[in-house]
């Protein structure tokens, strides 16, 4: 196990390396981020010299990255266009995306698995065929449609909830733009449930433990939900890192100023620097999160080993 660990996180570092390269060259060589800094009016040649000089962007762009990569290792993000460290970003957003993330993974795992287990079970009664169509319902509709509907519905129709959330953000105050995060997701996770369930509902193993005359719970818990959660844990765990990139529909619609805010902002003022700090992050906790569920593997199946 130790040395499966160390060689992982050996891997992780040229895709940690690839992937902020790319990231960095998509970002400095599509527009100009002088422009934003200026306004609707263009920048005079002496200040776009002047200014490109002050945030090193008269360099090569693989020097950039050098100079960035180093100051990352240093824990500097850099600094954003308004002068204000992004580091400083970092800590008011994250704490807020970290919290909508927790409830939509919760949401995912209690009510996704939940109901993947029954329809899973009892494939092919009028409960499976309605829970399919459900979830084929919401994988068909776009994220900002659900959040607007129940911002309408429940926010301004019926006053159960703020219709925008406050600046603290709190867990109760997240439920709602939590689960508008975890729709499209709780819908996949209850699908690979379900044909998981259904699928090793038929292996040996379980026929096997039922022969024995093993209660039907322990059948189920024991033997048939720990393999089959196999998948799921895959989805769930990188499901993680594209909730918390992925959140910035729901953020603007719930007024949430989180990372989706953050990079919405970033990008549309060319902001180099928050952009670029904002997905080393999230790269990273990508591949922690992905880390993280490899080892869980041997966890749910005893038969994983590793070498």
């Amino acid at each position: 196990m130790g040395r499966y660990v160390v060689r992982r996180l050996l891997q992780m570092i040229p895709v940690f390396i690839g992937s902020t390269l790319l990231i960095f060259l998509m970002v400095n060589v599509m527009g100009d981020p002088i422009a934003g800094l200026c306004g609707d009016k263009q920048c005079d040649a002496a200040t776009s010299a002047q200014l490109k000089k002050e945030f090193g962007l008269d360099k090569p762009v693989w020097q950039q990255y050098l100079t960035y990569m180093g100051h990352v290792f240093t824990g500097d993000f850099g600094t954003a266009f308004n002068g204000q460290k992004v580091t400083e970003l970092m800590a008011t957003a994250f704490p807020v995306t970290i919290r909508l993330t927790i409830v939509a993974i919760l949401i995912e795992i209690v009510i996704g698995i939940t109901l993947g287990v029954i329809t899973g079970l009892k494939r092919g009664r009028p409960v499976d065929t309605s829970v399919l169509l459900l979830t084929l319902v919401v994988i068909s509709v776009p994220t900002f449609v659900t959040g607007l509907l129940l911002q309408l519905l429940l926010g301004v129709e019926w006053g159960w909830i703020k219709p925008s959330v406050s600046t603290d953000a709190t867990f109760g105050e997240l439920l709602v733009p939590g689960l508008v995060l975890a729709s499209v997701s709780l819908a996949y996770v209850t699908r690979l449930t379900r044909t998981s369930i259904a699928e090793n509902r038929r292996s040996d193993y379980v026929r096997t433990a039922v022969a024995k005359g093993l209660p039907r719970q322990r059948v189920i818990v024991r033997h048939l939900l720990r393999n089959s959660l196999i998948p799921v844990v895959t989805f769930i765990g990188t499901d993680i890192g594209a909730l918390m990139g992925g959140a910035i529909v729901t953020e603007r619609i719930f007024n949430i100023h989180g990372v989706g805010y953050q990079l919405y902002q970033g990008i549309l003022r060319q902001n180099t620097q928050t952009v670029v700090g904002f997905v080393t992050v999230l790269v990273l906790v990508f591949l922690v999160a992905n880390l993280i569920v490899d080892l869980l593997y041997a966890v749910l199946d005893p038969r994983i080993r590793y070498a």
